[in-house]
């Protein structure tokens, strides 16, 4: 099984981009409610708490784990790859969602060769994204090697997710910390040409996010980047690479769930994201030293 680890239910958002791109695989979805959100954690809890989760899924079965969540990945996937893998796991692959979601903010397109940069790049382009994401600077360090001459705002959206997670998707009161964030990027003396909506949880504001968007003087004009979408284009070229990733990846079709919270409440939250009943089962996972 491919193995899609978030924080909550918000990264249902990527793995439903996977499903339409590779709907082939096996996929394994593991959400830790229990401990959401992310993005207010210190470093050492996110990687502990990651590093958790991903040797749950290895130990489930899975060669090949993503981390569908932005805070996961910026705190705590180099660690994983260069020093946990090694010791502990060398036959296994861990992938993030910052240096795909920063290809595109660079504008390359999915299939471009590694190492491929784009020095000449102008303008600005804006991250929303948890604390943890934005205090960890990781898009801009991408940024730096990818596109150097790209200005690059970042904007942390600290209330999106506990809205999200209540099921508040619109309204006045999701319109005021809508705007509460994002007037300042909109404002900007460089105006964005793209926005990343770097956290999972953000493309279920997107109907929201965009009337805003649009209503700013040039707003219309302005991508708005779904992470789903670019880490599934993405992960499509990373197996036309890895061949022998690709021949230990069962080909069912199947789909299985697991939250460390309610079952019954991720359930229906996940219905409505994905449009289609699911069953969710609660784990806990195992403390890792």
């Amino acid at each position: 099984m491919i193995g899609v680890f978030d924080s909550g239910f918000g990264g249902l958002t990527v793995l439903s981009a996977l499903v339409e791109r590779l709907p082939e695989f096996d996929y394994l979805y593991l959400g830790d409610s229990a401990r959401a959100p992310y993005g207010g954690r210190s470093h050492e809890a996110v990687y502990q708490f990651t590093r958790e989760a991903v040797e749950f899924l290895f130990d489930a079965g899975c060669p090949l784990v993503i981390l569908a969540c932005n805070t996961a990945s910026a705190r705590a996937l180099r660690t994983l790859q260069q020093r946990h893998l090694p010791a502990r796991r060398p036959d296994r692959r861990i992938l993030g969602v910052v240096r795909p979601a920063a290809e595109a903010l660079a504008g390359l397109p999915p299939d471009a060769p590694p190492g491929t940069t784009v020095p000449a790049a102008s303008g600005a382009a804006a991250v929303l994204g948890t604390v943890g994401t934005i205090a960890s600077d990781s898009y801009r360090l991408e940024l730096a090697k990818l596109a150097p001459g790209l200005a690059l705002i970042q904007q942390a959206c600290p209330l999106w997710v506990p809205l999200v997670e209540a099921g508040e998707l619109d309204g006045a009161g999701t319109e005021f910390f809508l705007h509460k964030y994002l007037d300042p990027v909109l404002a900007a003396a460089a105006r964005p040409e793209r926005i990343l909506l770097a956290c999972t949880h953000y493309p279920l504001l997107l109907p929201a996010i965009r009337r805003i968007v649009d209503q700013a003087p040039g707003g219309a004009a302005i991508q708005l980047l779904d992470q789903g979408r670019l880490v599934a284009d993405r992960l499509v070229t990373w197996m036309a690479r890895h061949p022998e990733m690709e021949t230990r990846l069962g080909r069912g079709g199947r789909r299985r769930y697991l939250t460390t919270d309610d079952p019954g409440w991720f359930a229906a939250r996940a219905e409505a994201l994905l449009g289609s009943p699911i069953t969710a089962a609660a784990v806990r996972l195992p403390i890792v030293d």
